[in-house]
């Protein structure tokens, strides 16, 4: 592909972007469903490429020149290409500019989070790989990797789903690229509509006593894109100096900074595997690691360089999380228009019984576990969990805004503490990467046998030292 061809792709997905986000404020259900005009973007895309009305004009015999859609072949070939690469921009820009306290204060504040985010993570690969070995791979012969498609899809979202797709490709099972992106966007609209249930029901139960609105769909509503934009109220602002290169421009550097760490870091553990273990037909994982958790160490790594030199003030975190943004919009609106409705529409009901297994299990893990886990409203606090559960971390913050307006609970605060001991590990973390070849080069058991250790471990150690009569409850 040519640098003009990658040049118009970028320009038709912001043309995608506008047209959605005036769809998104023409209709009251978009707005209801809080969907991001990127999802509305890529949708379209979907629409008016080859697969739908491509299709539809190959059904009614018009012309060829109508059979790609209104999409050129050019532009659908760079959006295939796009997620795998921003997903490490999107990844490394998850700590630059945030600041990195110590794991005391962070186990401190956001333990009782930390716990049930964990156990909700783990029970999700419990829950996918054992439906894998029961009815997935015997009853409709899919692929035993199709157990780390609730974790990768529910509790990734979007943008892990979409970079994981060379990953799929290179064992063997490419739909599972395509079947996460779907779980990530039923996830996504169905973690808004239960969440706004929940919420509803915890008022009018007694459950939630934080809410001052009255009613939730108000609140809902009253709530902005805007309130919405970063979990951290905690970053400090980059010093206002005289600038001679625009502070966009620098900040790209820091990004590009964490990923050449994240680079270096992937070459030393594919060094490393094949001197040791994975060398002669050895076990091969680390060398199909791929550079996005890595670049998130790296985003680690950098920031806390900063803080120790003093030179922390010089990064706003605002402009970083534009960066973000952007790369995280560009990649669902590529990765949905480029979605295979055959790999979805071939495996519907395995598609149907992981969307159906992940939901149930999010809502009873909220139900069950939040209250014996989080001391101190548990119901206003857990929503943050279930909602980052269910795709995205947007859709906790939303739900938890609607039950504590006023934060009068912690919770955002702990939510965005937590995040800190959590997504370098899972929801697109170091183990969501490995999953994939751990489960195509061990086999599913031991891979479930380790992840239901890890749950019920989580879950033993957030009841005996969190919950209600906890040993940190009672300090």
């Amino acid at each position: 592909m040519s640098v003009s061809e990658v040049f118009v792709s970028l320009l038709v997905a912001g043309l995608l972007l506008v047209a959605a986000k005036l769809l998104r404020n023409a209709l009251p259900l978009f707005r209801a469903l809080f969907l991001p005009a990127s999802v509305i973007a890529g949708v379209l895309g979907l629409l008016l490429g080859p697969q739908v009305l491509g299709g539809l004009a190959r059904l009614l015999g018009l012309g060829e020149r109508w059979h790609q859609g209104m999409l050129p072949a050019s532009v659908l070939e760079v959006w295939a290409a796009l997620p795998s690469l921003l997903i490490s921009v999107v990844f490394a820009a998850l700590f630059i500019g945030k600041f990195i306290p110590s794991v005391r204060d962070i186990w401190r504040i956001a333990g009782p989070q930390v716990a049930l985010g964990q156990s909700i993570a783990w029970g999700q690969y419990v829950v996918g790989i054992g439906l894998a070995l029961l009815l997935l791979t015997p009853v409709f012969g899919l692929d035993p990797i199709a157990g780390a498609l609730i974790e990768i899809g529910f509790e990734g979202g979007h943008g892990t789903a979409a970079g994981l797709a060379e990953t799929f490709e290179a064992f063997g099972f490419p739909e599972g690229a395509d079947l996460a992106l779907g779980l990530a966007t039923v996830g996504l609209v169905a973690g808004v509509l239960l969440g706004t249930v929940l919420v509803n029901w915890g008022v009018r139960s007694g459950r939630i006593t934080l809410n001052q609105a009255g009613d939730p769909v108000e609140a809902a509503r009253a709530a902005t894109d805007d309130d919405l934009d970063d979990i951290d109220e905690r970053e400090r602002v980059a010093r206002q100096e005289q600038q001679t290169t625009d502070p966009l421009s620098i900040h790209v550097g820091y990004v590009a900074i964490a990923i050449s760490l994240g680079w270096l870091f992937q070459q030393g553990l594919a060094a490393l595997e094949l001197a040791t273990w994975g060398g002669e037909g050895g076990v091969e994982l680390l060398v199909h690691m791929p550079l996005f958790p890595l670049a998130m160490l790296g985003g680690v790594v950098l920031q806390l360089v900063l803080e120790r030199t003093g030179q922390a003030a010089m990064v706003d975190r605002k402009l970083i999380n534009r960066i973000g943004g952007l790369s995280l919009d560009l990649i669902i609106v590529a990765a949905l228009a480029t979605l295979s409705l055959e790999a979805l529409g071939g495996n519907l009901a395995p598609f149907a019984l992981l969307a159906a297994a992940a939901i149930v299990w999010n809502v009873a893990a909220y139900l069950l576990l939040a209250p014996r886990i989080i001391p101190e409203h548990p119901f206003e606090r857990g929503l943050g969990d279930f909602g980052q559960s269910m795709g995205m971390t947007v859709t906790g913050l939303l739900l938890m805004r609607i039950a504590d307006p006023e934060n009068r609970s912690g919770g955002l605060e702990a939510f965005g503490y937590k995040q800190l001991l959590f997504e370098p590990v899972v929801g697109g973390g170091l183990f969501t990467a490995a999953s994939i070849p751990l489960i195509a080069q061990f086999g599913p058991l031991p891979v479930l046998l380790f992840t239901g250790a890890l749950t019920v471990f989580w879950v033993v150690y957030g009841i005996r030292r969190f919950g209600p009569g906890g040993r940190q409850a009672d300090r």
